[in-house]
């Protein structure tokens, strides 16, 4: 049989390979650049509209994907869908995937306007 040693390192020598280098400042080239921010999932853009409009009664056309237009002002809204309170007529309620837009009676830029004539 033969005698074998095991070669093992001094614990002093391996922490000395393995020191941490005192920091030296890089120059800015070769900084990396940082990442922007990804975008908020939800902007709230949607529910401050709707609270505008139900806060202040506003009169709005909703237009449906069939090209229907109903008229009225919204009372309430979820996820899916929308109150809309309509006048001398029964109020309805609105799958939101069925709209496809929505903007305040009387603006003429929407409907694409008269050009003057």
């Amino acid at each position: 049989m033969v005698n074998r040693k095991l070669f093992r390192p001094v614990l002093t020598d391996v922490k000395e390979q393995y020191m941490p280098r005192p920091a030296q400042p890089a120059p800015q080239s070769a900084l990396p650049t940082r990442k922007k921010p990804a975008p908020p999932e939800q902007t709230y853009a949607e529910n401050f509209y709707y609270v505008k409009q139900m806060q202040s009664r506003t009169p709005v056309a909703v237009v449906l994907t069939d090209g229907e237009v109903l008229r009225g002002t919204v009372e309430w809204y979820d996820r899916d869908c929308i109150k809309l309170t309509r006048y001398g007529s029964p109020n309805l309620l609105i799958y939101k995937h069925f709209i496809r837009y929505i903007y305040k009676e009387g603006d003429e830029a929407a409907q694409g306007g008269t050009n003057g004539q």
